[in-house]
């Protein structure tokens, strides 16, 4: 792979889509820019993006989007795919694993009618949670080394902490049942280059 000069994530001020892409940059010390638009500046910014939508990775002044194609970019520069092609397809395994999940918080998470967020969020908390926490917790316990993938860190890691994080700190599910994962979220909050990325990045709500 040619190693690219100049790396932009282009997104809100937020952590959302864009962040899964940061982690992984920022735990392997490469540099990049992270562009951040605000709701005033992004009708004038859309034009200039591939689909009308961010995140945008831009690499040596060529932009690209979707989220997941982004991050299969950026763990393959930074070393975080595995190392066979078994390995690739184990990661994306759980990568799309997370998304699934993803798309069953959204549902409670922008739903307008007070009615239907209720009921959409206790279906998550009760239904969805469990279940994909305990597809995360049997995957780390067949792979045996506290990683989903191999023995190092991967895009699956990043991708499920990220998610977890998320759906932590709005207080939806705790890990206190599932002790592997808890181990994983926990290492990779102490890995040396994520926490401090962590001590210095903006909060946001998102």
């Amino acid at each position: 792979m040619a190693e690219p000069k100049n790396i932009k994530i282009i997104y809100f001020d937020a952590r959302g889509r864009a962040e899964l892409c940061r982690l992984m940059l920022e735990a392997a010390g490469r540099k990049y820019d992270d562009v951040r638009h605000t709701r005033e500046s992004w009708p004038t910014e859309k034009p200039n993006t591939p689909f009308g939508q961010m995140p945008v990775l831009e690499v040596d002044g060529q932009r690209f989007a979707q989220s997941v194609a982004m991050a299969n970019y950026i763990a393959r520069l930074c070393g975080f795919y595995g190392k066979t092609n078994l390995d690739g397809l184990k990661i994306d395994q759980v990568v799309q694993c997370v998304q699934d999940f993803l798309q069953a918080g959204v549902k409670s998470f922008y739903e307008s009618d007070e009615t239907k967020k209720a009921e959409a969020l206790k279906n998550l908390q009760e239904v969805e949670v469990p279940k994909y926490l305990n597809i995360f917790e049997k995957l780390l316990k067949e792979n045996g080394t506290g990683y989903f993938v191999g023995n190092s860190l991967t895009l699956a890691d990043f991708s499920v902490y990220d998610l977890l994080y998320s759906f932590t700190i709005r207080k939806i599910l705790t890990l206190e049942a599932h002790p592997l994962l808890q181990a994983l979220y926990s290492k990779i909050e102490g890995h040396e280059m994520i926490k401090e990325y962590l001590a210095k990045r903006k909060p946001t709500e998102h």
